[in-house]
Formats: C-alpha cells, sequence, structure tokens
C-alpha cells in the first residue's frame, strides 16, 4: 500500500484508540493479535469504515511514534508463520495484510484489515468486537450484536469498495471500461459525465462524500486490468491447470489469468479449448482435429464458476483442472439450492449483481438456463452426465469425455438417468426405457439392464413411475418431486 508513512500520522492525530484503531508498542501474542482482527474486521462495520488498523511502535497513551522490534512477517507461532497460524484460526472472511514502514527513521509495524462482509468475521469461532479500547466477546453485547447483523444483511460483495479515493481517470486506468460499452453496442462516451454516469449506475464504482470515487468489487471484479491490484480480491483470478494422463502426479501446462472476468472469460474458455486433448478425423477430406468433450458445456460450467462462487471465502478461486478423461471446474462456496432440483430450480445466486451484469454481457445464459444447457449438450454427445461434488467450503463440476457405457460407474449411471428424467419431465415428457437407450446409445438388447437402473432409481426415491398399474414395456417416469 503506498504512503503508508502519511497513513500513520494521519491515524496518530486520534486522541485516542478508536473501534477501528489500535496501537501497540512491542506486544506480539498472537492470540490478542487473532481476537483483535475479529474485533477490529466487525467494529469496523459498525464504525462505517472500510479497513481498520493494528499499528505497532506508537505509544498507547500519546501516540508518539516511537518505533517498534516487532517483525510481523518474522513472528512464528510455535512452528508456524504468524500469518499462516492466524488464517487458519480466523474465520474464511477475515480479510488482512502485513505491512512494515519507516516513519521519521523509526520503525512500525501494521495490519490493515478489511471491514467483515457478510458474517462477523471470528477467531477460533468466536466473534469479537471493541468496546472503548477493549476487545470483548460479541455475546456480551446484544445490541452491538444486532446492530452489526443489520448492517452486514444490508451489504453486498458487490457493493463493498475495492479501492478508494480514486480520480475518474484513475478508475479508467484500473479498469478497462470499452469491452463494456462495445459488448452492449453503446458508442464509448468521450466526456467524463458521461462515463462516471454509466458506471455509478451499474454499481461499478461509487462517490464518494469527498468527491473522489471508490471502485466496487463489482467493478474490480469484472473489468480489472490487474486483479492483483485489489487487495480482497486478487487472489479470485481464473486458473488452468494441465495434468498428463488421468491424475494429478504431473502438470504440464499451468496458467493464471489476472484481468477481470469479462476481459478474461472468452480467453479462458479458448485457453482450456487449446489444452483439451484431441484427436485427427482421418475420413475428413481435410485435416480435422475434434475434441472429445463438448465445448457448449465447458463454457457454461466456466461461467456458472464464476458467478456463483462464494466472495467471502478468501484465498480461493476458480479453479479449472484438465484431464485426460475429464475436466474438473472448482469454485469456492457451495450451491445456495438442493443440487437434486438443479435443472428445474429458479436460478438463485449469492451474487445477483454480478449474474444479472454477467447475463446482459452474454456471458452466461438467460433465466438459470445453463445447467439445462449443460445436460443436453453432454446428453447429445451420449457422454456421462455432469458430476456434482459439495465439499465443505467449495463445490466441484466435473464433464467427462466419451466413455464406454460398461465403464461408467453405478453411482454415475444413477445420476445421468435422474438428470435425463428431470430434462424429460420440464419438457412435459417422461423418461422411458427407450429413451434412456437413446441417451446413452444403446441398442435394444440393452432393454434388461435399463430397466434394472431405473428399478435402482425408484428404489433410491429418485424416480417414480406415471402409472404404476400399467404394463411394464409401456411404462414412463418422472423426477420423485414431479
Amino acid at each position: 500500500m503506498d504512503n503508508l508513512d502519511l497513513l500513520v500520522k494521519e491515524l496518530c492525530k486520534h486522541p485516542q484508540e478508536t473501534q477501528w484503531i489500535e496501537f501497540k508498542h512491542n506486544n506480539c501474542d498472537p492470540r490478542m493479535i487473532g481476537e483483535d482482527i475479529s474485533a477490529l474486521a466487525n467494529s469496523a462495520v459498525l464504525a462505517e469504515k472500510n479497513h481498520a488498523y493494528m499499528i505497532w511502535g506508537i505509544d498507547d497513551s500519546s501516540h508518539e511514534i516511537i518505533g517498534t522490534k516487532v517483525n510481523l512477517k518474522n513472528e512464528r507461532k510455535g512452528a508456524q508463520e504468524l500469518e499462516n497460524w492466524l488464517r487458519y484460526l480466523l474465520s474464511k472472511n477475515a480479510d488482512f495484510s502485513f505491512n512494515s514502514v519507516d516513519v521519521d527513521g523509526k520503525h512500525v509495524e501494521i495490519i490493515i484489515i478489511s471491514k467483515a462482509i457478510g458474517l462477523p468475521v471470528t477467531f477460533e469461532k468466536i466473534d469479537y468486537i471493541r468496546s472503548g479500547s477493549y476487545t470483548k466477546k460479541l455475546i456480551e453485547f446484544p445490541s452491538l450484536q444486532s446492530q452489526l447483523w443489520e448492517r452486514l444483511r444490508q451489504e453486498q460483495f458487490e457493493d463493498a469498495f475495492a479501492k478508494i479515493n480514486l480520480t475518474l481517470q484513475d478508475v479508467t486506468n484500473l479498469l478497462s471500461l470499452d469491452v463494456y460499452f462495445q459488448i452492449l453496442n453503446l458508442p464509448i462516451p468521450t466526456e467524463t459525465s458521461t462515463l462516471s454516469h454509466y458506471l455509478l449506475q451499474e454499481g461499478l464504482i461509487y462517490k464518494q462524500d469527498n468527491g473522489l470515487f471508490a471502485i466496487t468489487n463489482l467493478g474490480a471484479i469484472l473489468f480489472a486490468r490487474d486483479l492483483s491490484i485489489f487487495q480482497r480480491i486478487g487472489r479470485k483470478t481464473i486458473r488452468i491447470v494441465q495434468y498428463e494422463g488421468n491424475n494429478r502426479l504431473t502438470i504440464l501446462k499451468e496458467d493464471e489469468l489476472h484481468q477481470g472476468y469479462v476481459l478474461c472469460f472468452e480467453s479462458a474458455v479458448k485457453t482450456v479449448n487449446t489444452m483439451l486433448p484431441s484427436k485427427e478425423d482421418v475420413n475428413s477430406v481435410r485435416r480435422k482435429t475434434s475434441s472429445p468433450f463438448p465445448l457448449p458445456a465447458i463454457r457454461e460450467a466456466i461461467a456458472n464458476a464464476l458467478i456463483h462462487q462464494d466472495f467471502f471465502i478468501t484465498g480461493a478461486g476458480p479453479l479449472i483442472e484438465i484431464f485426460n478423461n475429464r475436466i474438473e471446474i472448482t469454485n469456492p462456496g457451495t450451491p445456495l439450492i438442493d443440487i437434486l432440483r438443479i435443472v428445474d430450480n429458479p436460478p438463485k445466486s449469492r451474487n445477483e449483481k454480478l449474474a444479472s451484469l454477467m447475463r446482459r454481457l452474454e456471458m452466461c445464459e438467460e433465466l438459470g438456463r445453463g445447467w439445462d444447457r449443460m445436460i443436453i449438450t453432454c446428453e447429445e454427445h451420449q457422454l456421462p452426465a455432469p458430476r456434482i461434488q459439495i465439499y465443505q467450503e467449495s463445490t466441484k463440476v466435473a464433464i467427462f469425455a466419451s466413455t464406454a457405457f460398461a465403464n461408467i460407474s453405478s453411482e454415475d449411471k444413477i445420476w445421468a438417468i435422474y438428470l435425463h428424467a428431470c430434462l424429460k419431465y420440464i419438457e412435459g415428457d417422461a423418461l422411458t426405457n427407450g429413451s434412456l437407450r437413446k441417451r446413452f446409445g444403446l441398442k435394444e438388447t440393452y432393454s434388461g439392464s435399463i430397466s434394472r437402473m431405473i428399478k435402482d432409481c425408484v428404489a433410491k426415491n429418485l424416480l417414480k413411475p406415471v402409472d404404476p398399474h400399467t404394463a411394464p414395456r409401456y411404462m414412463r417416469y418422472i423426477p420423485i418431486w414431479g
């Protein structure tokens, strides 16, 4: 961060410690720091500040700059570096950085702490707050607790500030905005007032009380020339890794796209496409190669990962991993809807403004049809259905290359059958033995095998017959919720 010495001098002008400033001399107890980071991040919300600060090298009473022996980046807790230890015990929405600066020849250490977003910041699963110059457990102050939750509910990630105190020229230097006007077929403004009007209306920037501008997280995540410039979202870059074979033993290629999503989305899709294993069509008059993976499904899976990720989980961003037999796309956060209703459920996103703007910019399907398109594309190519795996703090979607029916696992077959029934149902139709054979590209001799798998799905409470009393050969099935 620039001008740290000026920041320190300004903060020292405060007559006393506040909800969002803590002064230290040499006390560097790790547990105290963890509790203070939680308290200061939460108190910054109540104080309507974007950042809070812990500063070493300041006299607690006079606020005179006296210097410190502390060096945060060298401090340890047991065998661990202090920063890693703190990040492990603080909640995932804790965002802070260690900084050093010399002020008038005296060494000063600063932790710059972003305000809590979405949820209170906790340390060892306990949330703290500042009461005067003391750090206390939030639960001890019910009125402050309710005020904090009310403020957090009103604030969305997209609206928070990624960078503040900027001129409009600074904004255009940090954001690449021509693409916004090009995609929407609008003339690129030549007047600054017209440009600021569009950016303010879209929520990409915010005009501060001092007349300067702040870039919102929405503006930065979509249009940043370089995401690493923005501290909170700097790790939300798209990372692409290609492996040799079907495991993670050997990395062949690795790429990280540092631009905002609007700028690098097409590049991500093209980069993945160039890394995909391909084969040459020897029967074609002209030399032509084909990919075993359907590009429309990959495109939708990448767009979904960007839109539905949980930005409050710091230190992790969208990850695309390419193997010979599959592509895995992982995003921070878990789905907001039951994955069994992934096809028919109305669209729901934790990042509504991001999703809305990305749809207007034609980066993804309208009306939540992305998953429908992914499944339909895989069915048209007679591929295994896209697999969804949910972990504690992330979601992984796998898209598979062509696989012989006998080599598809029983679990993946049942999932594909269930999704096929969902698609049929929303089309006003129903699953049949014949429709499933067509979906997997199987001959009529597989009718018995298909019937047994349908029975397995019924037994697992995934499907139900439309008319349980009809003759077996005419049986039709719909999802259990139909």
